[in-house]
């Protein structure tokens, strides 16, 4: 047998037939396919506005840019998550201030969140992590008592709802992730989300290399010397057409592919649900999942056990891979602010006894057979 994949993405003459519109077209920058894929996107989650990018991480920097993040301010971030989380608070100047996690959840623990606040935080990073919405009442609430921005971290929750919202909507700004891993992609990409018109405005700026447009009553409106106004300090940041139309077809199957994954997640859970070295995901009432991740913790052995399991499986050509860091323990976050692993128990337990199983779209049972065969054969010691 070969390799069974952690993921893989979905394909097909859509993606194709778009790819081939955009290129006869010969307008690949940003332009039409790129306005379609922000409607389709806006329109889906429930925002006022929706704006491409060049990745998630690209979607992070300029929203803790457009929230005024800079140099003597404090963002609170899960200790685990994917390192920028973190790093697109440090792009900015400010300083991360981490909280731990829940075992139950791998989000932001709430009481944590709060005994982290600090006079100088000002805004708090949520992650739904692996595709799982953060309980957003409990941390929106705290955010208002404090007078905190709120960026959602959704790379993984494109779709995921909270209490039948979807995510990205809550905070003051949201950013998504199309990469490959994802449950939609184009290659590389992202989008910021927002119902505020002064973020949207500002990001659209900053994407753009600050472009500012032109000023009320400027005679070159029109013009062929027209150039506008830049100022602002900004980046290029914006996503392709060429990216956007595979991001369009992508949108119009979203319904069909989360479909299949909650189905395969179902089964995983169905089949793994009584082992008991592990735990399987259990989302708690209200929090949406989408299973861009099914990750599963080993609860008897520690971070040992879990890597010999990890090997059993690899060398039944099985792909699996830990959750994802506890980025306290970073080299560059330990460098600079001391963290060490038992500052945040939950966080660093979690990076050392997770596994993601795979799951894609096209995945067959007799494929999750052989997964859930070869797990309960690497957990007997």
């Amino acid at each position: 047998m070969g390799q069974l994949p952690l993921t893989a993405p979905k394909f097909d003459d859509h993606e194709l037939q778009l790819l081939k519109e955009c290129l006869a077209s010969g307008w690949v920058t940003q332009g039409p396919f790129v306005q379609e894929f922000e409607r389709l996107f806006s329109a889906r989650h429930g925002v006022a506005t929706a704006l491409a990018t060049t990745s998630c991480t690209a979607a992070l920097h300029l929203s803790t840019t457009a929230i005024g993040l800079g140099v003597g301010d404090e963002a609170i971030v899960p200790a685990f998550t994917w390192v920028t989380s973190a790093h697109c608070v440090e792009y900015t100047g400010a300083k991360v201030v981490f909280a731990d996690v829940e075992f139950g959840t791998f989000n932001l623990d709430p009481k944590a969140v709060e005994a982290a606040i600090t006079p100088n935080t000002r805004a708090i990073i949520v992650v739904h992590l692996f595709g799982l919405s953060a309980k957003m009442d409990e941390i929106m609430a705290i955010a208002r008592r404090h007078h905190l921005a709120v960026i959602e971290d959704a790379a993984c929750a494109v779709g995921t709802t909270y209490n039948g919202k979807p995510v990205g909507a809550f905070g003051d700004i949201g950013c998504f992730s199309f990469h490959p891993r994802k449950v939609i992609t184009t290659g590389e990409g992202g989008m910021v989300t927002t119902n505020r018109s002064d973020l949207a405005t500002k990001v659209n700026s900053l994407r753009n290399h600050g472009s500012t447009g032109h000023p009320a009553g400027d005679p070159t409106v029109g013009k062929p010397y027209g150039m506008g106004t830049f100022n602002v300090l900004g980046y290029n940041l914006r996503l392709s057409d060429i990216q956007a139309c595979v991001g369009v077809a992508q949108m119009r199957k979203l319904d069909a592919l989360l479909a299949e994954r909650r189905r395969l997640a179902d089964r995983y859970t169905q089949l793994l649900g009584e082992v008991d070295d592990i735990l399987v995901p259990r989302p708690p009432e209200k929090c949406g999942h989408t299973y861009q991740s099914y990750v599963i913790r080993v609860v008897k052995g520690g971070k040992a056990k879990r890597n010999t399991v990890m090997e059993r499986l690899a060398s039944r050509n099985i792909q699996t891979r830990p959750g994802t860091h506890s980025v306290h323990r970073l080299g560059y976050y330990v460098d600079k602010y001391r963290t060490r692993a038992e500052d945040f128990p939950v966080a660093s337990a979690c990076e050392d006894t997770t596994i993601t199983l795979p799951l894609f779209p096209g995945m067959r049972e007799e494929d999750q057979q052989v997964v859930v065969s070869g797990l309960k054969e690497a957990l007997v010691s």
